[in-house]
């Protein structure tokens, strides 16, 4: 396991889809997730430390794990099957360990609200470089090749960043 931090969001080049990218630690290695417009927006909210009048959907389970005295011990990004990605929410409650399911964007917009560590799997990280990226037209500010689409996507720095 490798821990990660989340450097920031920005869009996809070819889809204009959202992309959380996760750092390690050193900045050595990098992982791009796509999310959703809505986590992302989840994501860049916390990152920028917007206040919302009501809770949100990741401020509300913040609520309740805080509530019934149970705390996030860590998530972690698991697997990725079929170019889908796999995460969990290692929770502690009353000294036992739990294990929740969830989508890697929850997980992560969860683990910034309760300040807890980001995890990912070796495996994940090599084989999400073998990730499919489809050939659409580029724009003229990225890269022509998939090869080199991915090393753009890795070298990425936070000035880098837009926000969402």
């Amino acid at each position: 396991m490798i821990e990660m931090k989340v450097k920031g969001l920005t869009l996809d080049p070819l889809t204009n889809m959202p992309i959380v990218i996760l750092k390690d630690l050193g900045g050595q290695k990098a992982l791009p997730i796509w999310v959703g417009i809505f986590e992302a927006n989840a994501i860049a909210m916390k990152m920028e430390n917007v206040p919302t009048p009501r809770p949100m959907t990741h401020d509300l389970i913040k609520n309740i794990i805080e509530g019934a005295k149970a705390r996030v011990e860590r998530v972690i990004v698991s697997d990725l099957k079929n170019n889908t990605f796999y995460a969990s929410i290692e929770l502690v409650m009353n000294g036992a360990s739990l294990s929740i399911d969830s989508r890697p964007s929850d997980a992560i917009a969860l683990a910034l609200r309760m300040e807890a560590p980001i995890f990912v799997a070796e495996k994940v990280i090599e084989e999400a470089r073998s990730i499919e990226i489809p050939e659409q037209q580029q724009s003229e500010e990225t890269p022509e090749e998939p090869e080199n689409l991915k090393s753009w996507l890795e070298n990425l720095r936070p000035e880098d960043f837009g926000s969402l």
